[in-house]
């Protein structure tokens, strides 16, 4: 498990600001949020990026092309996430179920699939915003 003091500068403010931020944010929100630390170029935003998802303590939304903070990077023992990405307000809650798991697992393991990662979008509405 990787440890706060383990990141580096870069890391340690570009898990800061996703930290601190409601919702995806783009790697081009970032680089503008951090200019005042010293970001220049997007190339140093992505390199923090790339090493904190290996670390496992931020997530790449596909569908939105941004970046969140893990909501529990004390617990990587799923290997499949799940996310329910509000189309409204833009909330995004992050979870695993083991039963979704089991059964993707089992797909692949049936079709011969190396399976290395996976990650499931939702879009909709959350609670909130659905009952509005």
């Amino acid at each position: 498990m990787i440890h706060a003091h383990d990141l580096t500068k870069n890391q340690t403010l570009v898990l800061g600001a996703l930290s601190r931020t409601d919702g995806p944010v783009s790697a081009y929100t970032l680089l503008d949020k951090l200019r005042e630390h010293g970001f220049r170029a997007p190339l140093q935003v992505y390199r923090a990026l790339d090493k904190l998802i290996e670390y496992g303590l931020v997530h790449r939304l596909e569908s939105l092309n941004s970046f969140v903070a893990c909501a529990h990077p004390q617990d990587h023992k799923h290997g499949m996430i799940a996310f329910a990405i509000c189309d409204t307000c833009g909330n995004v809650d992050e979870f695993s179920d083991a039963t979704i798991e089991k059964r993707l697992r089992g797909w692949s393991t049936a079709n011969a699939f190396k399976l290395s990662k996976t990650t499931i979008e939702l879009r909709g509405s959350c609670s909130n915003c659905g009952t509005a």
